[in-house]
């Protein structure tokens, strides 16, 4: 009989959730789920993946001894329950915030997140590394892989498959599929069958069987053995991951907590090859809001935990998402060419707006950025004009193929590249800090960066026009600046940045989304008797030699501005620099960028300001640069 009284404050760690009867696990999932809600009602973050896995997760880590079974969550959205039954749950209403709970499995947060996941389709290959350093040291510890939420699309999902069979013999998978369509709907029939193929009774028979097929002569034991593959399979949907040399066992239903723990305790006796365990579960189960809605709450803000309403933004200028999707869709009513790509992220690129306008240009590939930069190549190669929005920490996993799909061949792929600098709650996995230097290693390639919303609109001209090489820009998160826009997108000339403030003593060349800051300290330094020129770069590459030469020579100081890691923009100018002899004539240089170091989540402009790159840290640089140290009202 389930208890009345409340379960979860029971339990701070799995060996307390093991000491519930089992008869009392829907209930504590019940409690778990309500607890996920009201926290993230507060925070704001993922919740509809997390909600659809609280019955799987309380399941796991009651049939399991983590953490020394090894538990590893694929896109560690799906992990805020995990979080809460494994000694964070006091902590759990910090998700996101600056020192808080990361938003993702985290290895310094907790020793039941043996490996961190923020990206997609990665849990299987680790998992294999847990494998292979268990196996060598001759431990017996179990070791789960829980992939779902739509990475099965992405390509290293199956290679990890591919390898798993030669790798290890102990390995399990768990595959939460919230409607991927890989697998007819869940029934009483296919049920039984999964149930029946994971019991010691049927691998028995199968093993008598394989041992009678064994004395066969072997054209016939070889189609014995495929007709009892087939036979099986092609009820239960898991004729693809059998051929890849895995047990399959499914589809279950990834709600029903008694049936879970049937199959998860059957599971762990497979001790001759891997096992895939296939559960099928709703995203956004058991909240109504939720299951109601079309992203099934994927992402929210922060809401009421009651009605489900989110709270609203501000009336303000629209993000610089939907900056770039209006202008993409004003280009394409003209340029029938125009075509636009993105890996799963229709509403976070703002590739739904073009979606609405243009359907069939618009191509949605799934998880699976490398396929998606080479299938803009192959467009761009017959003619096409190929806009890949992928956000800039998305394309570090398609580099291979920027460099020898796009580069290379020099084809006129265009990259929007959102999210570019740091992001705020999701932290540095999803920071956008490297873009700059690893597509300016690439020849040929223009790179361009937004200071603004009108820039940002431009650049989308610009690229669109570049018909002879790869092209690249990049803009940050959040709202513009609310400026007014053009109503004609004039294309930028290629190479030249601008004057935005004329000076004397001291110049600021920014290099996107920093130059409103770096108006602000140029305003700091006037109070102070300093005049700055304040200059948009514009593109990082092709460089705008004129720019710097002309800064250099008529400054004291020369401070380059970027939101992007070392060896970017920065790197670029003094590279120019030297190569023209400029810095042997005496210019003081200094190239604020973001830290050495990967920077927790917080509120945006805390970021900012810890990364040493706002107004107050831009004025500072000017001044230790002319050894006059810190003023009033500005830091050192």
């Amino acid at each position: 009989m389930t208890s009345k009284t409340p379960l979860l404050d029971r339990v701070r760690t799995p060996q307390d959730l093991r000491q519930i009867a089992e008869e009392d696990l829907p209930q504590l999932a019940d409690e778990l789920r309500a607890e996920t809600i009201s926290a993230v009602s507060v925070t704001g973050g993922h919740l509809g993946a997390g909600l659809g896995v609280v019955e799987l997760t309380t399941a796991l880590h009651y049939v399991f001894d983590t953490p020394n079974d090894i538990l590893i969550w694929d896109v560690g959205h799906q992990a805020y329950p995990h979080k809460i039954l494994t000694g964070r749950r006091d902590r759990i209403r910090t998700l996101r915030q600056g020192g808080g709970l990361s938003g993702f499995t985290k290895r310094a947060e907790s020793e039941y997140d043996p490996f961190g996941a923020a990206h997609a389709s990665t849990s299987i290959s680790a998992a294999l590394g847990f494998c292979v350093a268990r196996d060598q040291a001759g431990k017996t510890n179990h070791v789960i892989a829980v992939i779902g939420d739509g990475s099965m699309s992405a390509g290293m999902a199956y290679e990890a498959m591919n390898n798993a069979a030669e790798t290890t013999k102990r390995l399990i998978i768990i595959l939460n599929d919230n409607d991927m369509s890989i697998a007819p709907p869940v029934g009483g029939m296919s049920s039984y069958l999964g149930k029946l193929a994971s019991t010691k009774t049927y691998r028995a028979m199968r093993k008598a069987a394989k041992a009678v097929a064994s004395h066969l002569p072997a054209p016939i034991h070889d189609v014995a053995k495929k007709a009892e593959e087939y036979a099986r399979t092609m009820v239960t949907g898991g004729t693809f991951f059998e051929e890849l040399g895995l047990h399959y066992l499914g589809p279950f239903d990834g709600h029903d907590i008694p049936q879970l723990l049937q199959i998860l305790r059957n599971a762990k006796d497979y001790d001759d090859r891997p096992v895939l365990i296939h559960v099928v579960t709703r995203k956004g189960k058991g909240y109504g809001p939720a299951e109601a809605a079309a992203d099934k709450y994927h992402g929210v803000t922060k809401f009421n935990a009651v009605t489900g309403e989110q709270a609203k933004p501000k009336a303000g200028p629209p993000s610089y998402t939907k900056v770039f999707a209006q202008s993409l869709v004003k280009l394409a009513e003209t340029d029938k060419k125009i075509v636009a790509i993105t890996a799963a992220m229709p509403s976070g690129t703002g590739l739904d707006v073009f979606g609405k306008a243009f359907p069939e240009r618009t191509f949605d590939v799934g998880i699976a950025e490398q396929h998606a930069v080479t299938f803009a190549a192959g467009l761009a190669a017959d003619g096409m004009k190929p806009f890949a929005a992928i956000y800039s920490t998305f394309l570090q996993r398609g580099y291979d193929q920027v460099v020898h799909d796009v580069a290379i061949q020099r084809l006129p792929v265009r990259f929007a590249m959102d999210r570019a600098g740091l992001v705020g709650a999701d932290g540095p996995t999803h920071a956008g800090s490297f873009d700059i230097g690893y597509l300016g290693a690439l020849p040929g390639f223009v790179l361009m960066a937004a200071a603004d919303e009108v820039e940002l609109a431009r650049m989308t001209a610009t690229a669109a026009a570049i018909e002879d090489r790869p092209s690249a820009f990049r803009y940050p998160r959040g709202d513009a600046l609310g400026l007014e826009m053009p109503e004609v997108l004039e294309p930028l000339e290629i190479g030249k940045g601008r004057i935005v403030r004329e000076g004397s003593a001291i110049a600021i060349l920014s290099y996107g989304a920093r130059l409103m800051d770096s108006l602000k300290a140029a305003d700091k330094l006037a109070a102070m008797g300093l005049s700055a020129t304040v200059a948009d770069a514009r593109f990082a590459k092709p460089l705008d030699e004129d720019l710097v030469r002309r800064l250099a020579g008529e400054h004291e100081v020369l401070i380059t501005v970027e939101e992007g890691a070392m060896g970017g923009f920065g790197a670029f100018v003094l590279q120019f620099m030297a190569r023209d002899g400029i810095l042997d004539r005496g210019l003081k240089v200094r190239t604020l960028t973001l830290p050495d170091e990967f920077q927790d989540q917080d509120k945006p402009e805390a970021m900012i300001t810890a990364a040493g790159l706002d107004a107050d840290a831009i004025a500072a640089a000017a001044l230790a640069a002319l050894g006059r140290g810190a003023a009033e009202g500005v830091r050192a």
